[in-house]
């Protein structure tokens, strides 16, 4: 779901890299001081691999975190510490922390038409439209909880945020999210340069 994010808020860096996933799960929100580094070294360490394997050159890493809480005091403590153990770890190549809150369904929620493109028989309540997602403890749930007939699933995700992208949804948020808003701020700010895929 990232790499559609990415494609949305920064068209020319998409177009100008090859977006790989590492599948590893990022667990970097609740480390510190030696462990975080470590753990970003590693991190960073996999994707320069990646590039290395496709025979490309590793210009960043982009990493999403669930924090499963809304914005407050620890999510500004662990988006500062992630951010600056991952800006480190990739020396001079560019870093973004993608660090959702609470959850990645809550930057689904800033586009609720495309629930009703995935599915015609879904609809997102009217009074959820409009509103700071990011302040939705348990916005997987709420979705679950409305969208029954399927049930929404997580893995639904990442295709309702391509058809949403598709549909050129994604660069009208209906709402706003402050982990939605900084993370496009820091991805749009990594400059691009052309390389050899």
């Amino acid at each position: 779901m990232l790499a559609t994010f990415i494609k949305a808020a920064h068209p020319d860096l998409a177009a100008a890299v090859s977006l790989t996933e590492i599948t590893d799960p990022v667990r970097l929100r609740k480390k510190t001081g030696v462990d975080l580094a470590t753990a970003a070294n590693v991190l960073v360490g996999k994707a320069r691999g990646k590039a290395k394997l496709k025979a490309g050159d590793f210009v960043g890493i982009a990493v999403h975190e669930d924090m499963d809480a809304c914005p407050g005091p620890a999510y500004d403590t662990a988006r500062r510490a992630v951010s600056a153990a991952l800006a480190k770890a990739s020396g001079t190549s560019s870093s973004v922390y993608a660090l959702a809150a609470a959850e990645s369904e809550a930057w689904l929620l800033l586009f609720p038409d495309a629930f009703s493109l995935f599915r015609p028989s879904w609809k997102i309540p009217a009074q959820w439209k409009g509103k700071d997602t990011g302040r939705r403890r348990t916005p997987k749930e709420d979705i679950e909880a409305v969208l029954t007939r399927p049930r929404f699933r997580e893995s639904d995700g990442p295709e309702i945020a391509r058809m949403a992208l598709d549909q050129g949804l994604l660069h009208r948020p209906d709402g706003a999210n402050r982990s939605y808003s900084e993370f496009v701020r820091d991805l749009t700010a990594w400059p691009v340069q052309r390389r050899a895929r």
